[in-house]
């Protein structure tokens, strides 16, 4: 166990503690079992993504979700009363609790369901969700609350969160010109918006991050979590399903599952479009950061970044 480890577990008092690596991808996440058999996740945050205060904000946010009955991992304090701790790597460590249960899928293979089961498991996290924005409108937040903004700056501005996407270089001159029309209209209907419903979100439900309980489905990784629009966050659950033939049918199970516990906003069937579309461009950006041009997995983000934009721009003419 690395010095950073240990580091730590001890500022959390969890000393002897076993920890088991599960996920490295934006952080490094462990399984740690204390001596007395507690469990927790223990997270070694990604210098530069998340400052300590927008992880503050990420855990007092899953703080109260889990008060008001939320299903998602609340934050383990330390001995002191403090949610996260700067280690001496410089790097910020956070613990919160154990999820039992398991993923329900991962985004490189489909989904192991039959077709009922699969529209079943939407309709419920469609509910999920619209419980999440519903409780989190109800908060009074924290007079110094920050997290990201997936908003049109955030999504297509000069600098858009995840990287400036239509800077791929696997991109052909064509391909660039069809993203850059197709975010130039988005961007237009964005503005048509304005604020309307467009809160505090997941903003990464992917099927890595839902899991299966005893319980029902639960919700992990509030690291990519801050303000958007509740469309986006119903689009990006479904993301990883865009090239499946019941893509359709998932699209429509979510958001009846939303709308029996939180109304849709208008033009919501034609907005969700234009949502999973903003999902793929950002996908497109963060891959640029985090793999080689000719990588296979990020080859199927530029594919279908082009897809989304053609069938946008065909849509809009």
């Amino acid at each position: 166990m690395n010095e950073t480890i240990d580091d730590a577990l001890a500022l959390w008092g969890w000393q002897g503690a076993r920890a088991t690596l599960i996920s490295h991808r934006e952080n490094a996440v462990y399984r740690v079992v204390a001596t007395d058999g507690r469990k927790a996740a223990l997270r070694i945050h990604r210098m530069g993504y998340n400052s300590r205060d927008e992880i503050q904000a990420e855990l007092w946010w899953a703080d109260e979700l889990a008060r008001a009955g939320i299903p998602t991992p609340g934050p383990i304090r330390r001995p002191d009363g403090s949610l996260a701790a700067r280690l001496r790597s410089g790097r910020i460590a956070s613990m919160v609790s154990w999820v039992r249960g398991t993923p329900i899928g991962s985004g490189s293979t489909p989904l192991p369901y039959p077709a009922h089961r699969r529209l079943e498991m939407y309709h419920d996290l469609g509910q999920l969700l619209a419980r999440l924005h519903r409780a989190s409108d109800e908060m009074t937040l924290p007079a110094d609350f920050t997290r990201r903004r997936w908003d049109a700056q955030g999504l297509l501005g000069d600098n858009p969160l995840w990287g400036r996407f239509w800077e791929h270089p696997a991109l052909g001159h064509t391909e660039r010109a069809d993203i850059l029309a197709a975010r130039d209209t988005a961007a237009g209907v964005l503005a048509t918006l304005g604020s309307g419903d467009f809160g505090l979100i997941h903003a990464d439900a992917l099927r890595e991050n839902v899991m299966q309980t005893d319980t029902g489905l639960a919700l992990i990784d509030l690291d990519d979590s801050g303000f958007g629009w509740r469309l986006y966050d119903l689009a990006v659950a479904i993301s990883q399903s865009i090239d499946d033939d019941d893509y359709t049918a998932l699209r429509d199970a979510i958001l009846r599952g939303y709308g029996e516990i939180r109304p849709l906003p208008a033009r919501s069937t034609e907005l969700f479009s234009l949502f999973a579309m903003l999902r793929c461009f950002a996908s497109l950006g963060w891959c640029m950061s985090r793999m080689q041009p000719d990588n296979r997995a990020g080859a199927v983000y530029v594919a279908r970044a082009i897809r989304m934009a053609r069938r946008w721009l065909a849509q809009d003419s």
